[in-house]
């Protein structure tokens, strides 16, 4: 079988593309795959790493400002997309895939608008309630879209053609053991073990409170705290040079994220799709920051679906500021059976035959 899978921007739509291309790999090693991105985003560091081959087409988003740079912006995306589906062409062409898949991200678009039609078995996955602007265009077109919610606004295609399956998660993230995972990191298996980021990109917000945090947190001197900082960390490294000890680890991306998530005791971050579908498999309690810059405030409600579970606690970033933060972070660490009990609510919530149904669709798919 011969996949070629899109993807792109943010971490949200490139793992998930990863851990079906994974899942496809482990069940058959003949199996082809191929991924197409663009060079200048994650995907183009995340795909190779996993070892997978990426082709690259230059492509970027729909600017939403009503005003002459918006337009000036989106003529240039439109003469971008007519150029990516011309690259496109020849890449199908010469990979001829037996189906092509988009996970999200810009990328999707010429990819599978041009897969369509050359007649490919085309499939798109969508990983919010809220469906995105690239879904809502191809939804038409493909043969199937996989949904992770039943959607709060339906799209505009046949509803027989949709199917819910969650979001595929990597199966190193279930089933992980703290004490192995520290082990593997190095920690010590008696700290107490806090994990922060603000998605694959970073978030401003989410690192100007954990640099307030992390001074409190390094007085303390009661936790140790892993930080992926994104676009921000040579400034916020800056920031904290001279002013806090080796308790402050900050990177500016955690490649091992199963491992590290597993080793903490909480676990901070916005309450993207996939960020909580990968909280809910490794089972960790969270402190959930909803980012107020999506559609639909979509993040609002996945992370109150998980307050109101009690697996996780929800701060409105209006409300967010470090002192806030790492009040939140030491009432749980100082509770262990609240940490035990979101824990075993966050593992209710995991749906880990997701990626299992998924590919089991994309191989009854080609084999049609």
């Amino acid at each position: 079988m011969r996949v070629l899978i899109a993807c792109g921007g943010t971490s949200g739509h490139i793992n998930p593309a990863i851990a079906i291309a994974e899942e496809l790999r482990r069940r058959d090693s003949n199996n082809k795959i191929l991924f197409v991105g663009t060079e200048n985003k994650l995907e183009a560091d995340l795909v190779p790493r996993a070892g997978f081959d990426i082709k690259f087409i230059e492509i970027s988003g729909l600017c939403r400002a009503k005003n002459f740079k918006g337009l000036v912006s989106n003529a240039k995306t439109a003469a971008k997309y007519v150029k990516a589906r011309l690259v496109v062409k020849k890449i199908i062409e010469d990979f001829s895939p037996d189906i092509v898949i988009g996970t999200g991200g810009y990328v999707s678009a010429p990819v599978i608008s041009e897969a369509v039609k050359m007649k490919c078995k085309t499939a798109i996955h969508e990983q919010n309630v809220f469906a995105g602007i690239t879904t809502k265009m191809l939804s038409k077109k493909v043969d199937f879209v996989f949904l992770s919610f039943p959607l709060a606004r339906p799209l505009p295609c046949d509803s027989d053609k949709c199917i819910t399956v969650g979001n595929p998660v990597n199966p190193a993230f279930v089933g992980k053991i703290r004490e192995e995972a520290r082990n593997k990191l190095s920690l010590p298996l008696d700290a107490k073990i806090a994990v922060s980021y603000g998605g694959s990109l970073g978030a401003a917000r989410v690192n100007e409170a954990f640099y307030e945090m992390a001074l409190l947190s390094d007085r303390d001197g009661r936790f140790i705290h892993i930080h992926g900082a994104g676009r921000d960390y040579e400034s916020l490294t800056e920031r904290l040079k001279g002013k806090v000890s080796d308790r402050i680890r900050v990177f500016k991306y955690i490649y091992d994220m199963p491992d590290v998530m597993a080793a903490a005791d909480v676990i901070i971050a916005r309450s993207g799709a996939m960020t909580l579908t990968e909280i809910s498999a490794v089972g960790r309690a969270s402190i959930l920051i909803p980012s107020p810059n999506v559609t639909e405030n979509h993040q609002y409600f996945n992370a109150k679906a998980y307050s109101d579970k009690n697996a996780a606690i929800l701060i409105e970033e209006k409300d967010l500021s470090g002192e806030r933060l790492y009040s939140e972070l030491k009432a749980l660490m100082d509770n262990p059976y609240k940490i035990q009990s979101m824990e075993m609510a966050a593992r209710s919530l995991a749906r880990l035959s997701s990626l299992s149904d998924i590919c089991d669709k994309i191989e009854e798919t080609v084999g049609s």
